[in-house]
């Protein structure tokens, strides 16, 4: 039986993610969470093999939860799930512990195949994200996004989609100067003047569609 937590901040999601996994007879949802600190406390109690964990989250954001996650219980495997395309976050993820990465439109199938390759083979890839490692390991020129932070690229991404300082600062639990204080090291280590320059940018490399 594959034990799994369900790790989302978005209830709706978590609902639809039980209903595909729970027709698997050889699946068990044995917690779920809305928070990367709701997640690492019930793992002091239960046990789990998978825990599918959203990336973009409020407080605590998926990456860091995975760090610290991974510095605790290094025998838990992670799938990171998240709305952003596999080329933005993958090898994020994957360099921060991750087992697999899927987005949330992939099929529920491809959710069920990727928990099954986990547990049997230690790491879920997809060819999209495969590329993404090669091309990491190319030892040309990176793309200077490469240079910010977990932190800095989401936020450079939500500002780059049109979200204001205030909406940012409100879904990350962060104060507004906070998130101020990341929109200006984004510019400066971008080397962007504003934010039409930062959207220009984002879709150059494809961070935003």
């Amino acid at each position: 039986m594959k034990r799994i937590l369900l790790c989302d901040d978005h209830a709706i999601v978590r609902e639809g993610l039980k209903q595909i996994l729970v027709e698997q007879a050889d699946i068990q949802i044995v917690g779920e969470a809305s928070s990367g600190e709701e997640t690492l406390k019930l793992l002091r109690t239960i046990r789990c093999d998978i825990v599918v964990l959203d990336i973009a989250m409020s407080g605590m954001g998926g990456i860091e939860t995975l760090r610290e996650l991974k510095r605790l219980h290094p025998n838990v495997s992670v799938l990171m799930l998240s709305m952003y395309p596999e080329d933005q976050y993958a090898v994020r993820s994957l360099q921060a512990g991750a087992s697999g990465y899927l987005t949330k439109h992939s099929a529920s199938e491809e959710l069920v195949k990727a928990i099954n390759t986990i547990c049997a083979e230690g790491r879920y890839v997809t060819p999209l994200v495969a590329d993404s490692l090669l091309g990491h390991l190319d030892t040309g020129d990176k793309a200077a996004h490469e240079s910010l932070s977990d932190r800095e690229l989401q936020v450079l991404i939500m500002l780059a989609s049109g979200r204001s300082v205030s909406d940012i600062a409100s879904d990350l639990h962060l104060s507004v100067k906070t998130v101020s204080t990341y929109k200006t090291r984004i510019l400066d280590k971008l080397q962007l003047n504003g934010i039409a320059e930062m959207v220009r940018y984002a879709m150059k490399h494809q961070l935003i569609s």
